[in-house]
C-alpha cells in the first residue's frame, strides 16, 4: 500500500513524527510520503521509524502556493532536505507563520474570544503554527463542533480572522521541489478547484503529477483527473492526507492506494 500524502506535528498533524510512522505500518502501508506544510523538520525522525519498522519513507513537503486567486496545495516527492535552498526557505516559512498566527489570534481576540498565542502554541507543540492549530483551539473551546466549522466561520479566506499567506507562485514551488531533486505533483485538485485548463497550466510550469486518488475525491472525481493525467502525462498519485481524528476524522491511512507502477514513474522524473 502506497500512500504518498500524510502530516505530522512538525505541521499541523496529530501524531508525532514515530507515531505517525508506526500508524501507518499498523495500518498496512508499505510505502509513505510525510508531506508536512511547508517544512521538513520531522523527516529525520520519520526515517528512523521507518527504517525500524522495515516502511519505506519517501521524504516530502507541502508547499502552499498562490494560484488564480485562491491556495493550492504543491507536493513534493523524493526532496533532499539538506539542500540549502529548502532548509532555508523551511526557516523563512516557520518565522512568517509565527507572525501571521499572532495577527489571526488578534483579530479572534477583537471578536470576543479568550484565545492567546500561546493557547494556540501549545496545540501546535514543535510544529509550525498553522490555521488548523487554531481551528483546533476554537473546538476545544467549545466555540465549534469540528475544524470545518472554525474554517468556515472564521479563518478560511475572507473571514473575519484570515490574514493573507506568504506570498509563493505554483512556478516557485515546483522550481524550489526541483531544486531539491524531488518531484512535484498537485495535492487534492478536487477540493482546490483545480480545471483542465489550469492543470495544463501547471504541467507547463513543469508539474510531475496529480494526486489523483484522494480521500475527499468521489469515484467520478477520480476518473476525470485520471483521464487528465493521461491527456497531459501526468503521473497520478493517491494520498490519504491522514492529520489524526481531532483535525481531519474523515481521512484514515488506507483509504486510498497507488499503483506501484505509478509510484516507479514518479520516482523516475526526479532531477
Amino acid at each position: 500500500m502506497i500512500d504518498l500524502h500524510s502530516h505530522t506535528t512538525a505541521s499541523d498533524g496529530q501524531y508525532p513524527p514515530d507515531e505517525q510512522v508506526a500508524r501507518a505500518a499498523k495500518a498496512g502501508v508499505t510505502v509513505l510520503a510525510v508531506t508536512d506544510h511547508d517544512t521538513v523538520s520531522g523527516l529525520s525522525a520519520c526515517e528512523a521509524a521507518a527504517a525500524k519498522l522495515g516502511l519505506r519513507l519517501v521524504p516530502g513537503i507541502e508547499i502552499s502556493a498562490h494560484f488564480n486567486r485562491r491556495e493550492v496545495h504543491i507536493l513534493g516527492h523524493f526532496v533532499d532536505r539538506s539542500v540549502t535552498r529548502l532548509a532555508n526557505f523551511d526557516v523563512e516559512l516557520k518565522a512568517f507563520r509565527e507572525q501571521r498566527m499572532g495577527l489571526m489570534v488578534d483579530k479572534v481576540k477583537s471578536l470576543g474570544f479568550p484565545v492567546t498565542l500561546e493557547a494556540v502554541k501549545a496545540i501546535a507543540g514543535t510544529g509550525h503554527l498553522a490555521r488548523p492549530h487554531l481551528a483546533r483551539w476554537f473546538v476545544e473551546a467549545g466555540i465549534c463542533t469540528s475544524t470545518q466549522e472554525a474554517f468556515t466561520r472564521f479563518l478560511g479566506d475572507g473571514k473575519p480572522a484570515a490574514v493573507a499567506r506568504f506570498d509563493v507562485t505554483p512556478e516557485q514551488a515546483i522550481e524550489l521541489i526541483h531544486a531539491a531533486h524531488g518531484t512535484a505533483t498537485i495535492a487534492h485538485p478536487g477540493p482546490s478547484r483545480i480545471n483542465r485548463l489550469e492543470l495544463g497550466e501547471l504541467k507547463a510550469m513543469g508539474l510531475d503529477g496529480i494526486e489523483v486518488h484522494h480521500s475527499d475525491h468521489p469515484p467520478t472525481q477520480r476518473e476525470q483527473f485520471l483521464s487528465w493525467a493521461r491527456e497531459l502525462d501526468l503521473v497520478p498519485t493517491a494520498g490519504s492526507d491522514f492529520h489524526g481524528e481531532k483535525v481531519a476524522p474523515d481521512r484514515h491511512f488506507g483509504a486510498v492506494g497507488m499503483d506501484p507502477k505509478d509510484f516507479e514513474r514518479l520516482e523516475a522524473r526526479r532531477t
